[in-house]
């Protein structure tokens, strides 16, 4: 059951908390290459503070609704992914060998820069999507569901 929750400490924290999350995601998953970090953990880190959002203002409140919307784009982590992988292979090279992409005014050590960051963006879209996701998923569609008696 997802109901927005009614303490203002708890409400204001989390306005407070919630971008700074975002944030920090964002800096671990475009500086992942070189420290610990990258995709996984920023597509983790971006996920949870929108169940965040949604475990403190409900069902209606504002992140929930944006991140209903982001399930709409589930695939899309995959597609990027697979995408920079098979443009790779176009390209003459192997499946994910950055080297052979062909960016302009780039040289071999930004080409392979730009192709992990467009593959861990990909992994942190689907990580963040599917965290969601799971969340929609245990919780029940409506109050309803644990009020109704059982039909035998």
């Amino acid at each position: 059951m997802i109901n927005p929750h009614d303490s203002v400490i708890v409400r204001t924290m989390s306005r407070m908390l919630i971008p700074l999350i975002q944030l920090f995601a964002l800096y671990v998953l475009f500086f992942g290459q070189y420290g610990p970090g990258g995709g996984f953990v920023g597509g983790v880190m971006l996920g949870t503070s929108l169940i965040l959002g949604i475990l403190v203002y409900g069902r209606d409140g504002v992140p929930c609704r944006a991140a209903r919307k982001l399930m709409h784009g589930d695939g899309v982590g995959l597609i990027i992914f697979a995408g920079v992988g098979g443009i790779c292979l176009v390209m003459g090279g192997q499946f994910l060998n950055y080297s052979s992409l062909e960016i302009p005014l780039a040289d071999d050590a930004r080409r392979r820069y730009l192709g992990i960051l467009m593959t861990q963006i990909g992994v942190a879209v689907d990580i963040a999507v599917t965290a969601i996701s799971i969340v929609f998923s245990l919780s029940p569609i409506n109050d309803t569901e644990d009020t109704e008696p059982s039909r035998d």
